[in-house]
């Protein structure tokens, strides 16, 4: 054989019949996952904030481009553990989708909305450099879970120059195509939203610590600015919602979804609820096979046509 720079259409194949040995069937459209780490988003007050991104890949098509959904990662508002999700999240991406988990300001540095600032810019970043990971920079989602569920239910209720936007990248939208809420905390109304906080709205706790470590007790008005239904309205333009929540979550009450369901139900926004019977606070049960088709469809159904997908 010659050696040379083949293309893969040149190639010979290798068709000698080898005693014992198996052949396996390929398609070329198997989809694979690679992984870029600690991608540099931005830099907030000598802060560096980066992206964890999976990109999925086919041998048949290497450049086809996907939807992305922007992940935040939960973390009760406190420092993050980006990596920890990224093996269930290739499910996702497994099924054509690349996903960049966002590391936003965590409370012990910046309060809210701080961390809605962070995500927004990560949409921000990811529409500039969609080239770069084979993004259909026209169809990008926010999803996140717990308090990343929070963050990214007010990445799809924010405006463009509102108080809480604070843009990295003048004149890029942020704007999303829908919403993956996972058993978000998104609610610091109820007295019983944090079952397993005792210290739940004072100080020290992780919703009085993101909120400038205030006692939440005494601050209805503050609650009210971190809860994502004081904001929902019939004039409120908002991107479709998909919400998952465990009926046996210890850390955040399914109440919170509940309530939130109901209110964008009830002025008319595009949402549904499943509820996870015996969930608790994530776990595999959100990763299975039938949520991620659930998911799945949830995006195509809002998708505009992408060559391929």
């Amino acid at each position: 054989m010659e050696v040379k720079t083949w293309t893969y259409d040149e190639f010979p194949d290798f068709t000698e019949e080898i005693e014992d040995a198996v052949r396996l069937t390929t398609s070329g459209n198997e989809v694979g996952v690679s992984y870029h780490h600690d991608v540099k988003y931005a830099e907030v007050n000598g802060i560096s904030l980066h992206l964890q991104i999976l990109n999925p890949f086919t041998r048949n098509d290497p450049d086809k481009v996907y939807p992305c959904i922007v992940y935040v990662q939960g973390s009760a508002w406190m420092e993050q553990d980006v990596y920890g999700s990224c093996t269930l999240l290739g499910k996702l991406a497994a099924k054509g989708y690349v996903i960049a988990v966002v590391q936003y300001r965590h409370s012990g540095i910046a309060a809210f909305p701080a961390q809605v600032q962070d995500a927004r810019n990560a949409i921000r970043y990811i529409r500039i450099h969609a080239g770069d990971y084979h993004i259909d920079q026209d169809n990008i989602f926010v999803g996140g879970s717990s308090s990343g569920g929070q963050v990214a239910m007010f990445c799809g209720i924010v405006k463009e120059g509102d108080e809480m936007d604070a843009t990295l990248y003048p004149g890029v939208s942020a704007e999303v195509k829908g919403i993956l809420d996972y058993y978000g905390a998104v609610s610091m109304l109820e007295e019983d939203g944090f079952p397993s906080t005792l210290n739940h709205h004072l100080p020290d706790s992780p919703e009085g610590m993101v909120m400038g470590h205030s006692n939440l007790r005494e601050r209805t008005e503050l609650r009210e600015k971190a809860t994502v239904e004081c904001y929902i309205t019939h004039k409120l333009d908002i991107p479709p919602v998909i919400i998952f929540h465990g009926t046996k979550d210890r850390t955040v009450n399914v109440s919170q979804s509940v309530s939130l369901y109901k209110k964008l139900k009830a002025c008319g926004k595009n949402v549904r609820l499943y509820l996870l019977e015996g969930a608790d606070h994530g776990g595999a049960e959100f990763w299975t096979e039938e949520v991620c088709n659930i998911v799945d469809n949830f995006i195509k159904t809002l998708s505009w046509p992408v060559p391929g997908h």
